[in-house]
């Protein structure tokens, strides 16, 4: 509402759910398999209260947001950037807390792809005399969950693609150095979308290699909360002592049922859990290893490596989202690894199509972000 009681106005609903917004994203693959949710409770044209969705088994966003509001919920409006739920699971509904707390009028950033939602939420605060408004910043909103849309739609978990090239779309030198083709400014900016997924994803050669972490190290960060790290491997050949095995966050290796009793169990040992799924080629089924992902409620993943996988994904059409990092760099050589390998696509017309691209210098460095899944057509009308 706005001040004389009149109907709140258009710039206000988006400046309420904008803040709604902002409130979600830091929990942006932190929460998973729920969604990021950002609520604000408003009355007479003002904020009263807040909430956001912490993780699974906490307080949904509107219960806190009610909470902090007390009485003064009463013929207040809620903002909410998704569609309240309208069933209990590990906690209660929200819409029974929004009817039993008075709020006059709910404005709704998306509807929820949940099948067990769905327009449900916005149907039964309807039913109960109050408004409804949805598709309010429905792009933000709809972005901030595009994971747990695919998550909740198809149990796979969403997948985003990210590498750092050369201007002429190299990852490495012919001799495989690749320290460092971005700038600093890029780096720290990939760990913060390394903390918005739920695991990070490398193949073996890229920890023989390169024995990267996988963390979040960010000011501010605990890395040993980080993304869950996992390592795609069809044969297990691992060195004991990689950075991945020795400090947390938890690591999972995927593999092949060929792998050898000794080499799967000093990874057990190590506290390593180890997932088996099905072969292809010779190599880890990359579709299987999705759904054995997703079963264990991992919604999204960010690969970073190699480029075998990289390239068996787009194959496959796995992918979902990708982000290039492009420096301008050159380092030429028909041997130098390029960002994806795989079988490739046989005709230009077979192209994989990315949509919705943006740019953004960071430093001396560009990011190429695009979809390549309908983010859309995850959602209901």
């Amino acid at each position: 509402m706005a001040p004389g009681g009149e109907p709140a106005s258009e710039s206000f609903d988006r400046e309420a759910m904008g803040l709604a917004v902002e409130l979600a994203r830091p929990y942006v693959g932190k929460t998973g398999p729920n969604p990021a949710v950002g609520t604000v409770v408003a009355k007479n044209g003002t904020a009263i209260a807040k909430g956001w969705h912490e993780g699974a088994g906490c307080p949904h966003a509107e219960k806190l947001a009610l909470e902090e509001a007390g009485a003064d919920a009463d013929g207040a409006d809620l903002y909410v950037t998704l569609e309240p739920c309208n069933f209990a699971g590990r906690t209660p509904a929200c819409t029974e807390a929004i009817i039993a707390a008075g709020i006059k009028r709910v404005v709704c950033g998306t509807l929820d792809p949940n099948p067990k939602v769905a327009g449900g939420g916005a149907m039964e605060l309807r039913n109960a005399g109050i408004d409804v408004t949805v598709n309010v910043l429905q792009d933000d909103c709809r972005r901030l969950v595009e994971a747990y849309a695919k998550y909740i739609t198809t149990g796979l978990p969403w997948i985003t693609v990210k590498y750092a090239a050369t201007l002429d779309g190299k990852t490495a030198t012919r001799t495989g150095d690749s320290y460092w083709i971005t700038g600093e400014a890029a780096r720290e900016r990939a760990h913060e979308i390394r903390g918005e997924h739920s695991a990070v994803l490398v193949g073996a050669g890229t920890v023989r290699r390169d024995d990267p972490r996988l963390t979040v190290r960010l000011t501010g960060e605990d890395a040993a909360t980080g993304p869950i790290r996992v390592i795609v491997t069809s044969d297990c050949n691992l060195p004991q002592d990689a950075k991945v095995f020795d400090t947390p966050p938890a690591t999972w290796v995927v593999t092949t049922a060929r792998v050898p009793d000794d080499k799967r169990g000093s990874l057990i040992k190590a506290g390593v859990e180890v997932i088996t799924v099905g072969e292809s080629d010779g190599w880890v089924d990359l579709v299987d290893m999705l759904k054995a992902l997703g079963e264990r409620e991992v919604a999204s993943v960010l690969i970073e490596g190699g480029s075998e996988i990289t390239g068996g994904l787009f194959d496959a059409r796995a992918a979902d989202k990708v982000i290039a990092v492009i420096a301008p760099k050159l380092y030429g050589g028909t041997e130098a690894k390029t960002p994806a390998a795989g079988l490739g696509v046989e005709t230009a017309a077979d192209a994989i199509e990315v949509l919705e691209v943006t740019f953004e210098q960071v430093g001396g460095d560009f990011f190429v972000t695009g979809y390549i899944t309908d983010v859309d057509g995850l959602f209901p009308d």
